[in-house]
């Protein structure tokens, strides 16, 4: 109905990440998209995107994970990514690890904060969604900035109004950020974005 693009492969072990989400969610608030649709306008259709933007072969950490979205989702569209996820609850860790092994993907988890992971690690792109205004990104990333490579953030409307106030405070003064895509969200009349931060030479 939608017509996203998604490998045939991906299709059984999609389903299978959404059942087991959802059952570990009614124990664990993981996530609020507890029905296809939801997870197909929101979760899936945001993970696509930022899949059409990470070349093959790429190391790619996922800032705060939560329910698995987007970096769970991102491997089993993407076998080819090396995918890490963090965590720095450890219950919400813990599940991702349930529902990662339940579904046969092949990522690390961490139970830390990104930017801990990143003083010992290096990735190419790290992914982030629904994790907080770019003025935090700006505030925890503010020593990491070469060791997370590109960061893809996806974003709705009010990016603008996040990038004038993380302006204001000097945040990204040796980042560069430029729109990479924006697309319509079903049911929805805004388009949501993809930033990409990356520090200046």
């Amino acid at each position: 109905m939608y017509e996203l693009e998604v490998p045939n492969e991906a299709y059984p072990r999609l389903k299978h990440y959404c059942q087991a989400l959802w059952e570990i969610n009614q124990d664990l608030n993981l996530t609020r998209h507890t029905n296809y649709e939801l997870f197909v306008t929101r979760d899936l259709l945001d993970t696509i995107e930022l899949s059409k933007l990470i070349p093959a072969g790429k190391e790619v950490l996922d800032v705060g994970s939560g329910g698995g979205v987007p970096g769970l989702v991102l491997s089993i569209l993407r076998p080819d990514l090396k995918v890490s996820l963090t965590d720095s609850v450890g219950k919400k860790a813990a599940a991702l690890g349930d529902i990662a092994e339940s579904v046969n993907a092949s990522v690390e988890i961490y139970h830390c904060r990104a930017e801990e992971l990143l003083e010992d690690f290096r990735f190419d792109y790290t992914v982030a969604r629904a994790v907080g205004p770019l003025k935090k990104m700006g505030i925890w990333f503010a020593e990491c900035w070469p060791s997370l490579g590109r960061l893809l953030a996806v974003k709705g409307p009010k990016w603008v109004e996040e990038k004038v106030e993380a302006d204001e405070l000097g945040l990204f003064s040796k980042v560069d950020i430029r729109v990479l895509t924006e697309y319509d969200v079903p049911g929805v009349e805004w388009k949501s974005v993809i930033l990409q931060l990356k520090a200046r030479k």
